[in-house]
């Protein structure tokens, strides 16, 4: 076996000169017991409540004190703004809520889980209560209708947030209102959990010649998922039609949740629920988003038979006794279509992406557009979950420090297998004038890190560090006066904005080159290597953002006007041959295993539309200069510093100089697909000579 050399040891012609964050990033913390009981021990995320699980009940009891003194002055007499009130209101419950909610998914030790979930659960009632509390809507809604509100926006967020509780109707419609969140909680839960379930069928029911793909318990195979990068033609087909197969209990669920869904809208003056779920978004309406999907589906019919075509070519090439492209083999091909243009493994790539250069790449970016840096810091004793967590104080140039990063990378038993970003402490002006500084944590779930090298990244993890990184940055640099509308706290939409601008620079050449080098010697990226991966990432773009507004237009579907009382597969059948170029498998019902229409609820358009903003702002300010000082400065200041405390379409309009359109948005996919299918071909012809 070929042992590594240490990081910092000479390359072949210079020494390394890793910085000291992308030193500290390439090696894993761990903790240090003899060290640590000589300093003093703090709670966590420096809360001293929480040296012990105990403190989340004390938390708890402050919050719920702070809360009814609250709701005291909000409905007598209140001498300040209401909103400021309001806020406070949001502000109390949120530091309490956003945290326990992480710890509960991420604390390794059961006794912090379950303390932190009890107060998810008790903080969780407390604002049931004050969305049914009829003097404090009245309270809110009588200084908005005599103007002393203070921040008529954020006044109306509070309001319809209450009336989507139904707050403003009789008592038995308004009882109705409660009972159905309650239903469509429940039910949904039970969706999400079918959605995700192994399907076990006995034996006789797999072709016996890729039975060996699968894993056996007695009598019976058990299919876990569409096996969808499988080699094997007759058993990715298999896997698709078992795995896919209708489900009567999951259907009963879809049809009650769906159900409840469009009696809560009727009940709160709604068409269907989709209006409802979009009000207050960048599209506005179910309406603007159906005509954005038509638009961008026309636009894409002709460009995604392009890529069907040349896989179904591939495929004749491998499999010459079958045909016909269905919609089990786009991943295998696309993957197998990527991996013949990167020339290389994919595996290939990562020693150029260790942790360390990743990070340090970052705190590039964040020099060169908005005068930050990146710090790490000594954790104190207790003030973290796990001992391999890292700490970022977020320091600017001029402003001093403007929040702290917690970076949760590594995979741990337990820990959920996702990447994502959590709010622990929202910004917030205060009454000294000072301000209350954000705290988030990044959490991936990477392997590597220890003696033998650091985490070496695959181009995946890097688009997906860079994609949390980028909500991380909204988060930081925000300056919100109210914590309700700081940093993501903002429309779904306009909240994936900068995390998907942040993929545009993960993918362009020239800021990759500035720090993709191999973790040992040092040595940039082989330039054809490099160019060839960029490329990669939007190859058979067409069909894959087709896939995107089939799904997109299901989810509108099924929460528009015309769903009442109809068989979820009929819709998906119709759905699917509007907006899709490959045909529907007779008796599958993929919508059963579709567990985003629960937690989106006819918003799952919202990552199409955060896309199409991200391109319009990458060409406009970035691709020319993609390091401009001036281009950060502006997406900080018209956008980034806001979150929602402007309306989106106010505040796309300020920065991106252009009306925000369904055309628009629509039109601006079909561009970056244009774009980089000629990209893709300069690519091709270079590659190949």
């Amino acid at each position: 076996m070929k042992l590594l050399k240490p990081l910092w040891v000479i390359g072949r012609k210079h020494v390394s000169t890793w910085s000291p964050l992308a030193t500290a990033f390439n090696t894993r913390p761990t903790s240090r017991p003899i060290f640590d009981s000589l300093r003093e021990r703090t709670g966590l995320f420096n809360k001293p409540e929480l040296t012990s699980f105990e403190g989340f009940y004390t938390l708890k009891e402050q919050a719920i004190a702070a809360t009814d003194r609250l709701i005291e002055e909000a409905t007598s007499n209140p001498t300040r703004p209401m909103v400021d009130i309001f806020d406070e209101l949001s502000d109390t419950l949120c530091k309490v809520a956003d945290l326990a909610e992480f710890v509960r998914i991420a604390h390794p030790q059961s006794h912090f889980a379950s303390a932190a979930e009890e107060a998810c659960i008790s903080v969780s009632g407390v604002v049931e209560k004050l969305n049914t509390h009829k003097g404090l809507y009245e309270a809110l809604r009588d200084s908005v209708e005599k103007n002393t509100c203070g921040d008529r926006h954020l006044a109306e967020l509070f309001l319809f947030d209450f009336e989507q509780s139904g707050i403003q109707l009789p008592d038995g419609p308004r009882q109705e209102v409660v009972a159905l969140n309650d239903l469509i909680l429940q039910t949904g839960q039970q969706f999400m959990a079918g959605a995700a379930k192994p399907r076990r069928v006995p034996r006789s029911a797999v072709p016996q010649n890729v039975r060996q793909f699968f894993s056996s318990e007695g009598e019976s195979v058990v299919v876990s998922g569409v096996y969808a990068e499988c080699g094997e033609a007759a058993a990715r087909e298999a896997a698709y039609r078992v795995y896919l197969a209708p489900d009567a209990r999951q259907e009963r669920l879809l049809a009650a949740t769906l159900r409840a869904r469009r009696r809560l809208a009727a009940l709160c003056g709604f068409r269907c629920y989709a209006d409802r779920a979009i009000k207050a978004s960048t599209m506005e309406t179910a309406a603007n988003v159906r005509q954005f999907l038509d638009i961008l589906s026309d636009n894409l019919y002709d460009r995604a038979n392009i890529d069907f075509e040349a896989m179904t070519r591939m495929k004749k090439k491998e499999t010459p006794y079958l045909d016909s492209l269905m919609c089990w083999d786009t991943p295998y091909f696309t993957h197998k279509a990527k991996t013949q243009l990167l020339n290389v493994a994919t595996s290939d790539f990562s020693p150029y992406f260790s942790l360390g250069a990743c990070m340090e790449g970052l705190n590039m970016l964040c020099q060169e557009l908005y005068g930050i840096t990146l710090q790490p810091e000594d954790m104190l004793p207790g003030e973290s979950w796990s001992p391999d967590v890292y700490k970022l104080a977020v320091m600017h140039e001029d402003e001093g420090l403007l929040g702290h990063i917690y970076c949760d990378l590594y995979e741990r038993p337990g820990k959920p297998h996702q990447d994502c970003h959590f709010t622990i402490q929202g910004g917030k002006l205060l009454p000294d004038g000072s301000y209350q500084n954000p705290i988030v944590v990044v959490m991936l779930s990477l392997s590597g890190g220890h003696r033998s090298g650091p985490a070496l990244l695959g181009p995946g993890a890097v688009d997906n560090l860079f994609h949390e990184m980028g909500h991380a940055m909204h988060s930081m640099l925000a300056r919100a006066h109210h914590q309700h509308v700081a940093g993501t706290r903002c429309a779904t939409d306009l909240a994936e904005l900068p995390s998907v601008l942040m993929e545009h620079f993960a993918a362009c050449p020239s800021v990759v080159r500035r720090f993709a080098r191999h973790f040992q010697t040092r040595e940039p990226m082989p330039e054809d290597m490099l160019q060839r991966l960029c490329a990669s990432k939007h190859l058979f773009g067409a069909s894959e953002m087709q896939l995107q507004v089939f799904y997109s237009a299901l989810d509108q579907q099924y929460h528009g006007e015309q769903a009442e009382c109809e068989d979820s597969t009929d819709v998906l059948r119709q759905v699917q041959k509007r907006y899709y170029g490959l045909p529907y498998v007779e008796n599958t019902a993929w919508q059963h295993r579709f567990s985003h229409l629960i937690g989106y609820g006819a918003k799952y358009y919202s990552y199409l539309i955060s896309r199409a903003l991200a391109w319009s702002a990458w060409r406009r300010h970035f691709a020319a200069e993609p390091l401009s000082r001036a281009a950060g400065d502006r997406l900080r200041s018209r956008l980034l510093r806001h979150g929602g405390s402007v309306p989106p379409q106010i505040l796309l309009r300020n920065y991106l100089d252009t009306e925000i359109t369904p055309n628009t948005l629509a039109m601006a996919l079909i561009e970056e697909l244009d774009y980089h299918k000629d990209h893709l071909d300069t690519v091709f012809k270079i590659t190949d000579k």
